[in-house]
């Protein structure tokens, strides 16, 4: 089957294959079809297949098939969890429309909103938002969802892991109840059928490969080591190896620091990129490492899904993720279309049961290996893991977009394992001074900024 086969428009496909496709991918040759017909989608596929373009070619072709009024009312949003694969997935929008009278836009946190505010005004037919920050332009009346046509929540998962579910179910309380759902995710979990069930009206399933699968061409080694010498092994195997191209995870932002600043010293261009950063220094490490000015890119979990790096060769997981799902996530960067790819996970003796979770999760053994010069010596007892499946709604917070419901569950975890006695009520003899009141004073945590 080719891309003309699936009835996309010769705008399209000239767009389509200046981007060098030819024929389009399982997930692509399954969606777009029902997509065109206006079917609500519920697809699952392994991330690096193509999702992105499974719905961007159909929700463009349906776009320029109909009228739209002068002043150009938003018809299609697409909501995902991140500012980097809002930028990336808009960064697709305007490529394969380059031949269309279509606008689009980005929006997202971490910069000014100012010229966000004014591209809006001047009227977009597809907007790419991350969630918080798409909220904010909704109150300040920026942005009307009021003939939105199409719905789109690309990596649905993983904005429930984020705590996104009140903000996009916010959003969707704006829209017209008739219009086109598509969810796209990584994984069919119990979390996202509920979702999904609440969102979509009788949706076609669309599934490309098992749950929590990883790509085929991946190949799984671990070395076994211990903590302390973890930094000296990564910069042992970059070094003999020669790796120009490595990503490279870690579970705190603190740690992701101080691995870069390690090996910078030991003459390893290295770059970190998290949720501490400014848009712009994520913006230049990312935009780096893709073009080879940086050999390393040292992430904590906000990078382990949308990242678009063409042909990434190596993946070290330098802390094991304390969720299995996660580590599917982290390694899908690697052996994307097609391609061959390599993960490597340093395993020190308290997260061995960490890997126990994942092989389960794989059902398969991950193969362990020992470098001489490098023999773990720590014996101490592995920790227990606090791994956990995904069952409900922002359970975990990874430092991406920052939202407003993430920030009000941190506040609300505070004020409920908060000892402090609520302040008495004010008492006043004879008559109360001016301002006062009766009630009880105001307990908890105080109301969040939103980003």
């Amino acid at each position: 089957m080719t891309f003309k086969d699936l009835g996309l428009s010769d705008s399209i496909l000239k767009a389509v294959e200046e981007k060098g496709y030819t024929k389009p991918s399982p997930i692509q040759e399954k969606a777009i079809p029902h997509i065109l017909k206006g079917k609500d989608i519920l697809a699952s596929a392994q991330t690096g297949t193509g999702k992105t373009a499974g719905f961007t070619l159909p929700v463009l072709q349906y776009l320029s098939e109909t009228k739209h009024p002068k002043y150009r009312p938003l018809r299609a949003l697409v909501l995902t969890p991140t500012r980097e694969l809002a930028a990336q997935v808009y960064d697709n929008v305007r490529e394969y429309s380059k031949y269309l009278n279509i606008y689009s836009a980005v929006v997202f946190g971490g910069v000014k909103a100012t010229k966000q505010i004014a591209t809006l005004k001047r009227g977009v037919d597809i907007l790419v938002a991350t969630p918080g920050r798409l909220l904010d332009l909704h109150d300040q009346k920026a942005v009307s969802f009021k003939r939105v046509d199409v719905l789109i929540l690309d990596e649905a998962d993983r904005m429930l892991d984020m705590g996104f579910v009140r903000d996009i179910n916010k959003i969707i309380s704006f829209m017209p109840a008739k219009r086109q759902n598509l969810l796209f995710s990584a994984t069919f979990s119990n979390d996202i059928k509920k979702l999904a069930a609440g969102i979509l009206r009788n949706p076609v399933s669309v599934e490309t490969a098992p749950q929590n699968s990883t790509a085929k061409k991946v190949t799984h080694k671990v070395y076994k080591v211990d903590k302390k010498r973890k930094t000296e092994l990564a910069i042992k195997l970059i070094k003999d190896n020669n790796w120009s191209q490595v990503l490279m995870f870690t579970r705190t932002k603190h740690g992701a620091n101080k691995l870069t600043q390690k090996l910078i010293k030991a003459g390893i261009s290295a770059a970190a990129i998290h949720g501490n950063k400014s848009q712009g220094a994520r913006t230049k490490a990312l935009k780096n490492f893709k073009e080879n000015t940086i050999k390393i890119l040292v992430a904590t979990d906000i990078a382990a899904r949308g990242l678009d790096i063409p042909l990434l060769p190596h993946v070290i997981n330098y802390e094991l993720p304390n969720v299995p799902e996660d580590y599917v996530h982290r390694i899908g960067r690697t052996g994307r279309a097609g391609a061959a790819g390599e993960a490597i996970s340093f395993v020190c003796s308290e997260e061995t049961e960490y890997q126990n979770e994942i092989e389960k999760l794989l059902q398969e053994k991950l193969k362990s290996t020992i470098l001489e010069d490098f023999e773990p010596t720590d014996t101490a007892p592995p920790k227990r893991a606090a791994t956990q499946s995904k069952k409900s709604f922002g359970k975990k917070n990874k430092g991406g977009e920052n939202s407003r419901d993430s920030n009000k569950k941190r506040a609300a975890e505070t004020s409920s394992t908060s000892k402090r006695k609520p302040k008495r009520k004010p008492h006043f003899k004879g008559n109360k001074p001016n301002g006062a009141t009766s009630g009880r004073g105001r307990t908890g945590a105080p109301k969040k900024k939103r980003f």
